[in-house]
């Protein structure tokens, strides 16, 4: 049975704006190339999916490490939560009815970690009880609004583990409780 992790890299006051954000340093960023190589998939919705397509293109001024995380990411299945998409890139599923079902089905098909991107798409799958875990990156930014990485109420979690990744980078870990 396959885990489904909600994590995503967030300012200290809460908030997952990546332009805002910034790169991760590279120290950081190498730990997201071997987090994605392990992965078994993403679920991702709309805006999230439509951000992370910038991976399927190569461009001239990529370093080795982008293009060891654009190979990662393309060769990773994807599922897209979307109503208003028509259509999605390589290795990717459009999911527009019954995501709840289809999700259940990944888990109950699949195994190792599935990934989910969205703020969206996670409160969604809090609310149905399908995340089993909750990754927070703690970047040392404030960005005083933007989305919040929780879309709404927090449910109850767990602290399970805490980890230094990089310099600037703390991850939290949580179950629900």
């Amino acid at each position: 049975m396959a885990k489904l992790v909600y994590g995503l890299s967030q300012s200290l006051d809460g908030y997952v704006d990546h332009m805002k954000l910034g790169p991760p340093p590279l120290a950081a960023f190498r730990h997201f190339i071997e987090l994605v190589r392990g992965l078994t998939g993403v679920v991702y919705g709309r805006h999230m999916y439509e951000i992370m397509r910038y991976w399927d293109e190569d461009l001239p001024d990529w370093d080795a490490e982008d293009r060891d995380f654009a190979v990662a990411w393309r060769s990773l299945p994807k599922w897209v939560v979307s109503r208003s998409l028509k259509s999605v890139g390589p290795n990717a599923t459009l999911v527009s009815d019954d995501f709840e079902m289809v999700i259940r089905g990944l888990k109950a098909e699949l195994a190792g970690e599935i990934q989910v991107g969205g703020p969206v798409l996670a409160q969604s799958l809090t609310d149905a009880g399908l995340i089993d875990e909750y990754q927070l990156y703690l970047r040392p930014v404030v960005l005083g609004g933007g989305t919040p990485f929780f879309a709404g109420p927090r449910p109850p979690l767990h602290l399970v583990a805490s980890d230094l990744i990089a310099d600037d980078l703390i991850r939290l870990t949580y179950v629900p409780a």
